[in-house]
């Protein structure tokens, strides 16, 4: 009796130990299954399909490169050698504008290299041309059309109450007589803003006075000239007969006294390409290329000393 119950004993430990391997091969055969159904449904990789799109995308940006490197050995030369012509006059190269240009094109950098040309072809899809990434005579007239587009459009000559007279010291030439330091109002308190925000610019290194004031001693970004008036005008141009449409104007901005001549090195008013290339290299000619909209003025890009107010935040210039 004693062995049989000790037989029972032994049988029913084994058929435990039996439903225990049972229960964990079914666990384990579940999540293999269970895998493996999630392997299947997973597509594998293709080895082959990777190389080949990695390839292609290589080779895009290959092509890319060498295109953009070809447009800027082409721009390096026209950069001092395209031929154009401008207000009767023709033009060599488009070195003198490379700050305003750089500026249209949102870029810093070498006016000229792959990034360039990379820049200048999105400009151009923009523009509505040929995205070559050459800033080929075209592009370029697209340009000036740009620049000219943002210039005043509102030519009505100042009549007094609209003018102020601006103090001396303001002015390049402080015996300026009275009558040529003549400001439009609004324009003159824009002046004065710009001019407060460049003495506070450390980068400048502007002589200020201990009230943040452009100093008596400091040229840079006085007024060389402001209102003019249609007799004074035609003085000037009787001066210069050979100025042509590129030099002093028949209905000058001026007249409205919302045009500021801002001394920004060199020669202070002279149209030689020799004086623009100085003047377009110094701090502050570049400092109003990147700041100068802010307090509504833009350029007359041929005159790098030339500045217009045509307001800020307005839907159309005034």
């Amino acid at each position: 009796m004693k062995q049989k119950k000790t037989h029972l004993a032994v049988f029913a430990v084994a058929l435990a130990a039996l439903v225990g391997v049972l229960m964990l091969v079914s666990r384990t055969g579940y999540g293999q299954t269970q895998a493996d159904s999630k392997a299947a449904s997973t597509p594998a990789l293709q080895p082959l399909a990777l190389v080949e799109k990695r390839t292609a995308v290589a080779a895009a940006e290959k092509q890319e490169t060498s295109l953009f490197a070809d447009a800027a050995a082409r721009n390096t030369v026209l950069k001092y050698e395209l031929s154009w012509a401008f207000g009767g006059k023709q033009q060599r190269g488009w070195y003198l504008y490379t700050p305003l240009i750089s500026r249209l094109l949102e870029m810093d950098g070498e006016a000229a290299g792959p990034d360039f040309a990379s820049a200048l072809s999105r400009w151009q899809t923009t523009a509505g041309l040929h995205p070559s990434g050459v800033l080929d005579d075209e592009t370029l007239y697209r340009m000036v059309s740009a620049w000219q587009g943002s210039r005043l459009k509102n030519k009505v000559y100042a009549t007094p109450d609209m003018l102020l007279q601006a103090p001396s010291a303001d002015f390049y030439d402080p015996a300026r007589p009275d009558e040529l330091r003549q400001v439009e109002r609004e324009t003159y308190a824009a002046y004065k803003r710009m001019v407060a925000a460049a003495a506070a610019d450390p980068s400048l290194g502007l002589k200020v006075t201990a009230a943040g004031e452009l100093a008596p001693e400091e040229k840079f970004f006085k007024i060389v000239s402001s209102f003019r008036s249609r007799e004074h005008q035609a003085a000037l141009r009787a001066q210069s007969p050979d100025s042509g449409r590129a030099g002093l104007a028949v209905n000058s901005p001026h007249f409205t006294g919302r045009a500021l001549d801002l001394y920004v090195g060199g020669e202070p008013v002279e149209t030689k390409d020799s004086n623009r290339a100085l003047q377009v290299q110094t701090p502050a000619y570049r400092w109003l290329v990147r700041n100068a909209e802010r307090f509504g003025f833009r350029p007359y890009y041929y005159e790098p000393w030339h500045w217009e107010y045509v307001g800020v935040g307005t839907a159309e210039n005034k």
